[in-house]
């Protein structure tokens, strides 16, 4: 059984237990939908009230670092924060559900298979779409300079034909990165990618 998915089967099934609303963003949810790319740690979009870290933190148990202060903190300021399996040393980033955006990725969320080495996880996962646009905001965000990112909206347009261009098309207005998917989309910037 691989290691990194045995500790976030623990990870989930103890946001489960405790009724945390979550999905899995980043690359990791980019390879399920069919854009493969090692990584080396796992996103974890997260509804969770400041004043429940230190309950996360007290159920991971002493098999993880989970500093409640440092969560707090973190969530507070609407930022994120990382867990670690002490065990296998990987690292699990947690990105806290603040926006209008956010909830909409948490409703939109889908369970599939996702395989980590040997293993396979059936989770709630961001919808194609979600990806793109969240993507593309990482992209803005870093100054419009990352490769990785920039690859990983292009390839997640091409290799999935059935996209919900209109909602696309209206979170891309609303988060202000219309200019964005229409490049990545390879039409001229001014007007909406066709559907």
């Amino acid at each position: 059984m691989d290691a990194t998915a045995q500790a976030l089967r623990t990870l989930t099934a103890v946001l489960a237990a405790l009724q945390i609303p979550y999905l899995i963003g980043g690359s990791v949810a980019s390879s399920a939908r069919g854009v493969l790319r090692a990584t080396m740690d796992v996103d974890l979009l997260v509804r969770l009230p400041a004043e429940d870290a230190p309950r996360l933190a007290g159920a991971l148990g002493s098999d993880w670092y989970a500093d409640p202060d440092a969560m707090w903190q973190a969530l507070v300021r609407g930022r994120p924060f990382n867990v670690i399996h002490k065990l296998t040393g990987d690292k699990f980033d947690f990105f806290p559900a603040v926006a209008e955006f956010h909830a909409e990725e948490l409703k939109r969320a889908q369970e599939m298979e996702i395989r980590l080495g040997d293993d396979t996880l059936r989770l709630p996962v961001a919808s194609v779409e979600d990806i793109i646009l969240a993507k593309l905001q990482w992209y803005r965000a870093g100054g419009e300079v990352s490769e990785r990112q920039w690859s990983d909206v292009q390839n997640l347009l091409t290799t999935n034909s059935a996209l919900d261009w209109q909602y696309l098309a209206t979170w891309a207005e609303r988060l202000g990165i219309q200019r964005l998917l229409a490049r990545a989309a390879g039409q001229p910037e001014s007007s909406e990618p066709a559907g």
